[in-house]
């Protein structure tokens, strides 16, 4: 069968939507296509998550395009790896990643923030999309074990944002954050380097610790330049949490009784706005695999070796499975189900075997640590400013970076 003409000019136009409005328009839940002149089977929803996430079908090997590898993921890192290798990898960072370690995190960025926001005070402005980001880096970094010195701050901050952004970006965004990932791979390289000549000293139990010493299913320390991109895959999505971050300001805004009653501080409360945050508003558009075997699904043949992505946007704001997904609804996920595959911002599936993020918990823990200061530790005003958010920008956010002023420590 004939593939339709490549459709990555009406991706980057549709962004985060591309792939929903084209199986809606069609009436399916997976369509062929072609991406990067690759051909490419786009996938939606609860029951495709639910496949994708089958090991059994599906391998991670060689299915996200090099410019993501380059920019946002790093090459060989734990996101490309299938079978007892990937296991023994995602073990690796579920050791310091876990609820626990989230925990630890969280507390770590929650003392730092609070330090943050008395400087703020002394801003006429203070842009949140920029600010948190180097909260979280100087955050992360020390829970981690990397030292961070004060004048290399905005420079490790603004490179690891470089990465985040670059993936979809077409000229001097993309390239900004290629340059940003060689920098980083050759400064996490050397943290490495010399955690292992015993020059750095990490604590034991912490990441850098941890991605040092981790050996492979073969019994060896991992490359330099492999342990370099996990490294950066602890540090780099942390900071990622920003856009959650802001996005949760944004909400707030948008929502003031939701801000009257998380004042309160009832926890539960504040996971089911978390959670919300993270369904409504978009964060990674798709996740990709190989077709380990080949299978036909819903009047689609999947050919061996196929690349298939599946839509996370789309999934997330599925009208099968979400009442009134284009509203802004924190209550749904009071008495929500927990299902893996219908909601998936972070990917799917099981985290202690699957691909669904490492991350997820930390983001979970923080984001409530940031809703407790923006509604009890702190006042703001919120000038008139461009929130709109384009749909078509991969990553995307509030125009502004969500702008506030007039910042008072409370407490």
């Amino acid at each position: 069968m004939r593939l339709p003409s490549d459709s990555t000019c009406a991706f980057l136009r549709g962004g985060y939507s591309f792939a929903s409005d084209r199986a809606r328009r069609l009436g399916v839940d997976a369509f062929e296509t072609r991406l990067l002149l690759r051909p490419t089977i786009c996938i939606v929803g609860a029951e495709a998550a639910r496949i994708f996430y089958d090991s059994d079908r599906f391998a991670r090997h060689g299915a996200m395009p090099l410019r993501v590898q380059k920019t946002l993921l790093g090459q060989e890192g734990v996101q490309g790896l299938d079978g007892k290798a990937h296991t023994a990898r995602k073990g690796m960072f579920l050791s310091c990643l876990d609820r626990n370690g989230a925990a630890d995190l969280a507390s770590v960025y929650t003392r730092s923030l609070r330090e943050e926001i008395a400087r703020w005070q002394q801003a006429d402005r203070v842009t949140l999309h920029d600010a948190v980001a180097l909260v979280l880096c100087r955050a992360i970094c020390s829970w981690s074990g990397v030292p961070l010195h004060a004048e290399e701050e905005s420079r490790r901050t603004n490179d690891l944002l470089a990465m985040i952004d670059a993936p979809a970006a077409i000229g001097p965004r993309h390239w900004r954050g290629r340059r940003a990932r060689s920098r980083g791979n050759r400064w996490a390289g050397e943290l490495v380097r010399l955690t292992r000549a015993g020059m750095l000293k990490p604590a034991s139990g912490t990441a850098l610790d941890v991605v040092a010493s981790h050996r492979g299913i073969d019994g060896r320390l991992l490359s330099i330049d492999v342990a370099a991109v996990e490294l950066l895959n602890v540090l780099r999505p942390t900071v990622a949490i920003n856009r959650f971050v802001v996005f949760a300001a944004l909400a707030l805004e948008e929502n003031p009784r939701w801000r009257e009653r998380l004042a309160t501080g009832c926890d539960d409360d504040a996971e089911s706005f978390v959670q919300e945050v993270r369904r409504y508003y978009p964060f990674f558009p798709m996740a990709a695999a190989r077709v380990r075997q080949p299978f036909d699904w819903h009047g689609v043949h999947f050919p061996e070796g196929r690349v298939v992505v599946l839509d996370l946007y789309g999934t997330n704001r599925d009208p099968r499975t979400w009442t009134e997904p284009e509203t802004f609804q924190p209550e749904r996920f009071q008495d929500w189900s927990g299902d893996p595959f219908s909601f998936i911002p972070q990917g799917g599936g099981d985290h202690l075997q699957g691909h669904r993020c490492a991350g997820e918990w930390t983001t979970i823990e923080i984001m409530k640590s940031t809703i407790r200061a923006l509604t009890t530790g702190m006042s703001y005003e919120v000038p008139d400013q461009n929130l709109t958010i384009s749909l078509s920008r991969m990553p995307t956010g509030p125009r502004s970076g969500f702008v506030i002023e007039h910042v008072r420590a409370l407490g």
